[in-house]
């Protein structure tokens, strides 16, 4: 067998990050008696466990690139392309969370979060562990037999994330999860909802509205411009991982950030 042969002093360089998600030229046209494009020319590009957010005003379409990423929606003209196979419809390499959680309020936490490995036949004796490690990661021990109603907000979110955890998706998509949510809840999720990302390394698309959010948890945010939306920044956020609100929030580049961005969007 042939050996190898490595040239002295060569050093191996690490294979970049393959591309998870590629919207190339993205059109979205809304037909009627007076059409609207809802998007225009949306190109953007995501990296296998990157954490990308997207920012823009209300009505851009921010929600409708989601639902076109995750192949809930078609696009009218250009490419979307994940794991680098065309999109034409739900693919189980991506999981969607949306800001209300789809929990069935007969079924307990645990049940609702075996019903997608369930629909999709996979096999029980693999997922119950998994489910069950899930409800520790997402600090839900206690909570497994409790049924929806008995859970405040933030912990129907938290098994929100479960449920598409449970099935083990690479790239997660997540549609405002913690918006009707009151600041402090959404602020302990951010730091939940990080501590996860960085144990299970999936890439993730955020759409939010808050501009300290995107910050706080994401590699790269995107802004949107007003309809028809397209994207107009892309600005990588340098700050040091793991990131904890106490050594984030009082570092000069978090704020800096923040205004800059917050100058982008006009809030001021």
């Amino acid at each position: 067998m042939a050996q190898l042969k490595v040239m002295p002093g060569a050093i191996a360089e690490p294979a970049a990050p393959k591309l998870a998600i590629r919207v190339s030229d993205v059109v979205k046209r809304f037909p009627g008696k007076q059409s609207v494009n809802a998007l225009e020319d949306v190109s953007l590009s995501i990296r296998e466990r990157e954490f990308v957010s997207i920012l823009g005003p209300s009505g851009c379409g921010k929600s409708t690139l989601l639902r076109i990423v995750a192949g809930l929606v078609p696009h009218s003209e250009g490419v979307v392309q994940v794991a680098n196979r065309d999109v034409h419809g739900p693919t189980p390499d991506i999981g969607v969370v949306f800001q209300t959680s789809n929990m069935l309020p007969w079924l307990t936490v645990e049940q609702n979060m075996m019903l997608g490995a369930q629909l999709r036949k996979l096999p029980a004796a693999t997922v119950a562990p998994k489910v069950r490690e899930l409800t520790r990661t997402l600090g839900l021990s206690g909570f497994e037999n409790s049924h929806p109603h008995q859970l405040s907000g933030g912990m129907r979110q938290r098994a929100s994330i479960g449920q598409i955890l449970a099935l083990d998706p690479q790239i997660l998509l997540m549609d405002e999860p913690f918006g009707a949510l009151d600041a402090l809840t959404r602020d302990l999720l951010n730091v939940e909802l990080l501590r996860i990302w960085q144990e299970h390394m999936k890439t993730v698309l955020l759409v939010t509205h808050s501009i300290q959010e995107a910050v706080f948890l994401s590699d790269r945010v995107l802004v949107m411009s007003a309809r028809p939306g397209r994207v107009i920044h892309d600005i990588a956020i340098d700050l040091p991982r793991p990131r904890r609100p106490e050594n984030i929030k009082g570092n000069p580049r978090y704020g800096e950030y923040i205004a800059q961005i917050s100058q982008i969007m006009g809030v001021y």
